[in-house]
C-alpha cells in the first residue's frame, strides 16, 4: 500500500464546551456527530463536528490537573491544541519523529484504531498525532473517535471545506521545515500541501496554531451569524475557540 498522510482532525481546547461548540455549529452550519464519554477519564469532555471529511473537535476540562487545562493556562487560551493526521503506518512515523529527537507522548491502541501522539513541546506550535483505522483507508470510512455514523452528520450547505490550517512562529520557514520532516512532505515557501488541506506557516510572536480557513457558500451570511453570536468580526475573520476562523 502506498504511503499517505491526510489531515483527519483538528482539536481546539476551551475552558468550557459551551457556548463554543454550539457557536461553531450555528455560525458554520455544522452538526455535532459525537461526544466521546471515554475522554472523561482524562478529566475532559468533548464534541466533534465533521467539516466534510475533516473532523473539528473541541475539548474542555471539567476538573483541575488536565493537560488541556495546563494548555489553556500556558497560552491564555490562544491557539489550537492538536493536529491529527491519518496515515498507513503511525508507528513508522513515530519512529521517524523519535529519530529527529521528537518524543512520543502517548500511544492509543483501541482496535481497529491505533494512534501515536508526539510531544507538543518537541512538535512546536501544537500536538501532532498520527493514526490509522484498520480496514479503513477510505476517507469516508470508519473513524472510531468520531462515533459510529459520523458521515451522516456532514452538512455542506453553509461550510463546504476546511481548506487550511495556519501556524504562527517567529521562524515560520523553520517550523514549516520541522513539520514537513515529521509529515514526510517537502515544505514549499512555508507551506505544506496535503491531499485534502494545506498547512501554512506565518510570522508571529509565539508558536501557535493560529487560524483555520474555511470555504463557505456565503461569506456575508457566516460573518453575520458570527456577529449575531457576539463575536467581533474583522474583515473575513473572527476569533472562536482560541483560533481565528477565516472564511472565503
Amino acid at each position: 500500500m502506498a504511503s499517505y498522510v491526510r489531515l483527519r482532525q483538528i482539536c481546539l481546547v476551551a475552558p468550557q464546551l459551551e457556548p463554543v461548540i454550539s457557536d461553531i455549529a450555528e455560525i458554520m452550519g455544522l452538526a455535532v456527530c459525537y461526544r466521546d464519554g471515554n475522554v472523561a477519564k482524562y478529566g475532559l469532555e468533548n464534541a466533534l463536528l465533521p467539516v466534510d471529511t475533516i473532523l473539528l473537535e473541541v475539548v474542555a476540562p471539567f476538573k483541575g490537573g488536565t493537560t488541556a487545562g495546563r494548555f489553556i493556562e500556558k497560552t491564555g487560551g490562544r491557539g489550537g491544541y492538536m493536529a491529527i493526521f491519518c496515515c498507513n503506518d503511525p508507528d513508522e512515523r513515530g519512529r521517524n519523529a523519535n529519530a529527529m529527537g521528537v518524543r512520543t507522548a502517548n500511544v492509543i491502541d483501541h482496535a481497529p484504531y491505533h494512534g501515536v501522539q508526539l510531544h507538543p513541546r518537541d512538535c512546536r506550535a501544537a500536538f501532532i498525532e498520527f493514526n490509522h483505522t484498520q480496514g479503513s483507508d477510505d476517507i469516508r470510512g470508519a473513524y472510531p473517535p468520531a462515533g459510529p455514523d459520523w458521515q451522516k452528520f456532514i452538512r455542506k450547505d453553509v461550510t463546504q471545506a476546511l481548506t487550511a490550517v495556519e501556524m504562527q512562529s517567529p521562524d515560520p520557514a523553520g517550523l514549516a521545515e520541522h513539520w514537513g520532516k515529521l509529515l514526510g512532505i517537502a515544505s514549499n515557501d512555508a507551506e505544506l500541501k496535503l491531499p485534502n488541506a494545506s498547512l501554512r506557516f506565518v510570522k508571529g510572536a509565539s508558536e501557535i496554531m493560529s487560524a483555520l480557513e474555511f470555504r463557505v457558500a456565503d461569506v456575508a451570511h457566516v460573518l453575520h451569524a458570527a456577529r449575531a453570536k457576539g463575536h467581533a468580526v474583522a474583515g473575513n475573520e473572527f476569533l472562536l475557540g482560541g483560533v481565528t476562523f477565516r472564511v472565503s
